[in-house]
């Protein structure tokens, strides 16, 4: 649906994207990563036909972006980061105009103004103005808005910046949506663990380069190099469960968790089988607490990933 391949942009001396190549299938939620001035939005212009790069090809849906700008026009929906609203129109108004812009007439776009409403759950707020919305409802309004014409592919480009907690569940759960329905989706944002829920791709930018493209587990993976274990028991008076683990020929390291009495066992190198340190300690008559492997989540792995270099 979404391929690049060597996409370049310059301004000057300056690579805002240096020989960016992704490539997103039908049905994809790709996750894009990257600091402010790593070439995200100027990936999501270009793909929308609104920046020409400097070399490189791009297509989108098969269409390349030099040559066939409008029928790639109507197979996408491009969400800014900031976008206008026409704040003395009615909600419904609002969407009636744009659909009108794509040509949608008759009944059939009041019907869809209708079904986008409903679908974001904006229908209680039809026949408000739209300077009356908060944050949250803006966003979910631009997002109805790119909607409209039933668009394959969907470039949301920081959707839920600037939201609060609960606009930010809302908005998860309509990508969630979304992603139920079949649509290909680029979304880039800065609320890293709620792309990790989303998402099954994710790629990292960092100064116009792509670093990492790939799935969330296999990002996981290539941060942590070894499986790690929590570990309680909830009879150790005199640290047993540390005894009878330490010095096993399948465990690297332990270390004391914050939490008192849990252990951070790191296996070694190619061990991912934790069940001999169940079997260790209950043989010994401990009973476990707590044994669960220690998630990671995508905020340490973009740290460990990046260098924290912007454009």
């Amino acid at each position: 649906m979404i391929e690049t391949r060597d996409l370049t942009k310059m301004y000057g001396e300056l690579y805002a994207l240096n020989r960016l190549s992704l490539k997103l299938e039908k049905g994809d939620v790709y996750g894009f990563i990257g600091p402010n001035g790593a070439g995200k939005t100027t990936t999501m212009r270009i793909l929308a036909t609104l920046l020409n790069p400097t070399w490189g090809e791009a297509t989108v849906c098969g269409y390349s972006i030099y040559n066939n700008a409008k029928e790639i026009r109507r197979l996408i929906g491009y969400m800014p980061d900031f976008f206008g609203v026409y704040d003395d129109m009615k909600v419904i108004e609002y969407l009636e105009f744009f659909a009108a812009a794509y040509r949608i007439d008759g009944p059939a776009r009041r019907k869809t103004c209708d079904q986008v409403l409903d679908l974001v759950g904006l229908d209680y707020k039809r026949d408000a103005l739209v300077t009356s919305l908060s944050r949250g409802m803006t966003q979910r309004l631009g997002l109805a808005r790119v909607l409209l014409h039933d668009p394959q592919v969907l470039l949301l480009d920081e959707p839920a910046s600037g939201l609060d907690p609960r606009a930010r569940i809302e908005m998860k759960t309509l990508l969630n949506q979304l992603r139920s329905m079949g649509k290909t989706i680029l979304i880039s944002s800065h609320i890293l663990p709620e792309l990790a829920e989303i998402c099954n791709k994710i790629g990292i930018i960092e100064r116009g380069l792509l670093i990492f493209d790939g799935t969330v587990e296999s990002a996981i993976r290539q941060v942590r190099k070894n499986t790690v274990y929590l570990v309680a028991v909830a009879n150790d008076l005199n640290g047993q469960a540390r005894d009878q683990i330490e010095g096993h020929v399948d465990v690297l390291s332990i270390d004391e968790k914050e939490v008192q009495g849990c252990l951070r066992v790191t296996l070694a190198d190619g061990i991912t089988d934790a069940s001999f340190l169940v079997d260790r300690l209950m043989e010994k008559g401990l009973r476990m607490k707590t044994f669960k492997e220690e998630e990671i989540n995508l905020e340490k792995v973009f740290l460990d990933i990046t260098k924290g270099i912007t454009n």
